[in-house]
C-alpha cells in the first residue's frame, strides 16, 4: 500500500481522481501517522478518526469524484471554525461544548471540493496570542519541539509541517497564519479583505481577521485558496517583471530584526533581481502610532469575543487582554485609524507591486505553559517575535509567508510578501519563483 502521508494535496487529489488511491486509504495513512507522532507535537485538539473514515467513503461514492479539486484530501481545521457535529472550543475552558449544526462556509467549500476533515487543531485561548497552548495542551514546532509552533493557527501549522495533514485551514488577525507558517516552514497567504468569507468569532476582530490555507507548496496554497475563494488564481508559468520593494526594518520602534531573517530577505531579493524583477530598498512610511493602533484593535477584538464567557474560566492573560480592550471598543468602532493607515501606505504600493520583508524578527519562543504566565510577558514575547505581521491586518491587504533558508538551529526561516488589494495572484507568482529558486524541504523529519 502506498503511504500518502507527506504527499501534497495536489498529488493526493490527482491519485484519487484517477483511482490510483481511495479516499479511505489516504485518510487511514494520515490517521496512522497522527497516532504515531502527535503526542510529541500536540497539533490536534480532536482527531475525527471514525467520522473521517466515513466521510472518505462518502467522497469515494460521489458521482463527480473525477472532477473534485481536493478529492480525498485530508484537511485539518482550526478549532475556532464550525465543523458540523463538532464543538469548536476556541482553546478555552470557558466556551460551550456544543456541537455545531452546520459547517462554517469555508469548511463547507472544502468538503464540496472533496476534502475530508481529519481533525480540529489546537489554538491559544480565543486565538489571542502568538504561541499555542492552553487547557488542551502545548503545540510544538515539528522542526524543533523545544520551541512553540507559533500562533494562533499553531496546531494547523504543526499538523501540516509534521505530515499529519497535507493542508490545513487557519485564520489570521494579527499574523496568526503567517507566524506559525514561518516557524514551521510552510506557505500561507492571508488574503485581502473580502476574498475569502471570514465569519471568525464576533465580528472578525473588526474586519482584521481572514481565513486562509496552510500548505507545504505554493501550488497547494493556490489550490486551497481557489477553493476557499471560489475563484481561480493564476498558475505556474507567469514571469511578469515586478517592482519589488525590500525593507528590513521593523514597524515597531525598539524592536530589531535578527540577522538570520534579514539575511534571508537580502538573499531572496538578490535571487529575484536575477530573474528580471526590479528590486530596490524602500521603506514603507509606517506611522509611529502603528503599535498603539494594533494593540487597540487586538485587545478590543478579544473584549468582544470574551463578552458573555465566564471570566473565572478564562486564563489570566486573556482576562487582562479583554479588560484592556474594553476601554478601546467604542473608539475602534467609530474611529478611522485603519483608513488613515491605508491612505498613508497606498502611495507606496502604487509605486511598488510587492513588498519583501522578514516574516519574523527572531525564532519562536520556547514551548511551554505560556497560558499560565502574565499578560505583559506574553505581549512582549509576541511583539519581539512578530512585529512585521499586524500592519497588513490593519490595512486588510494580502500578505504571505514563504519559507526561505534556515536558522542556525536548522529550523526554517521565512520571508514575507505583501501586496496591494487584489494582488493575491501576484504574491503567489513571486512565491512560486522563490520556491523554484530555493527549494525547501516540505515536512519536518519527525518520523
Amino acid at each position: 500500500m502506498t503511504d500518502w502521508a507527506g504527499r501534497t494535496a495536489a498529488e493526493i487529489a490527482a491519485a484519487v481522481r484517477e483511482k490510483r488511491a481511495t479516499p479511505r486509504e489516504v485518510v487511514a495513512g494520515h490517521l496512522e501517522r497522527i497516532a504515531r507522532l502527535d503526542r510529541r507535537i500536540g497539533a490536534f485538539r480532536k482527531v475525527r478518526a471514525e467520522a473521517a473514515e466515513a466521510e472518505a467513503d462518502e467522497v469515494a461514492a460521489r458521482a463527480d469524484l473525477g472532477e473534485l479539486p481536493l478529492a480525498g484530501v485530508p484537511v485539518a481545521v482550526k478549532d475556532n471554525l464550525a465543523v458540523r457535529g463538532e464543538a469548536h472550543l476556541d482553546g478555552s475552558a470557558a466556551t460551550p461544548d456544543t456541537p455545531a449544526d452546520a459547517d462554517h462556509v469555508t469548511v463547507a467549500r472544502l468538503r464540496a471540493a472533496g476534502a475530508v476533515v481529519i481533525g480540529l487543531t489546537n489554538v491559544p485561548e480565543l486565538c489571542v496570542f502568538g504561541t499555542t497552548e492552553g487547557p488542551h495542551g502545548i503545540t510544538r514546532n515539528p522542526w524543533d519541539t523545544g520551541r512553540s509552533a507559533g500562533g494562533s493557527s499553531g496546531g494547523s501549522a504543526a499538523a501540516v509541517a509534521a505530515g499529519l495533514a497535507p493542508i490545513a485551514l487557519g485564520n489570521d488577525g494579527m499574523g496568526s497564519l503567517r507566524i506559525p507558517a514561518a516557524n514551521c516552514g510552510l506557505v500561507t497567504i492571508k488574503p485581502g479583505f473580502g476574498v475569502v468569507p471570514a465569519g471568525i468569532g464576533n465580528g472578525d476582530w473588526f474586519g482584521m481577521s481572514e481565513n486562509g490555507p496552510l500548505a507545504t507548496t505554493v501550488a497547494d496554497a493556490r489550490l486551497m485558496l481557489s477553493v476557499l475563494a471560489e475563484k481561480e488564481f493564476e498558475g505556474a508559468g507567469q514571469r511578469t517583471p515586478r517592482k519589488i520593494a525590500v525593507s528590513l526594518r521593523s514597524p515597531l520602534a525598539g524592536v530589531t530584526v535578527s540577522k538570520p531573517y534579514t539575511n534571508a530577505v537580502t538573499e531572496a531579493a538578490g535571487l529575484l533581481a536575477g530573474t528580471g524583477h526590479r528590486v530596490r530598498r524602500a521603506e514603507p512610511p509606517y506611522p509611529a502610532s502603528i503599535g498603539v493602533t494594533a494593540i487597540r484593535h487586538w485587545t478590543a477584538g478579544t473584549a468582544v469575543d470574551a463578552a458573555g464567557l465566564d471570566p473565572a474560566l478564562l486564563a489570566r492573560r486573556t482576562r487582562v487582554h479583554a479588560a484592556l480592550g474594553r476601554r478601546f471598543v467604542r473608539g475602534v468602532q467609530v474611529g478611522d485609524a485603519r483608513g488613515r493607515l491605508r491612505a498613508r501606505l497606498a502611495p507606496f504600493f502604487a509605486e511598488h507591486d510587492v513588498l519583501l520583508t522578514p516574516a519574523l524578527a527572531r525564532h519562536a519562543p520556547k514551548a511551554g505553559p505560556w497560558h499560565e504566565r502574565g499578560w505583559l510577558r506574553n505581549a512582549l514575547a509576541g511583539s519581539s517575535h512578530s512585529p512585521l505581521t499586524p500592519a497588513w491586518n490593519l490595512t486588510g491587504w494580502p500578505a504571505m509567508s514563504v519559507p526561505f533558508g534556515t536558522l542556525p538551529s536548522g529550523a526554517p526561516c521565512a520571508v514575507q510578501l505583501v501586496g496591494r488589494p487584489g494582488s493575491e495572484a501576484v504574491l503567489l507568482e513571486v512565491a512560486e519563483q522563490l520556491e523554484t529558486l530555493r527549494p525547501w524541504q516540505r515536512t519536518a523529519p519527525v518520523g
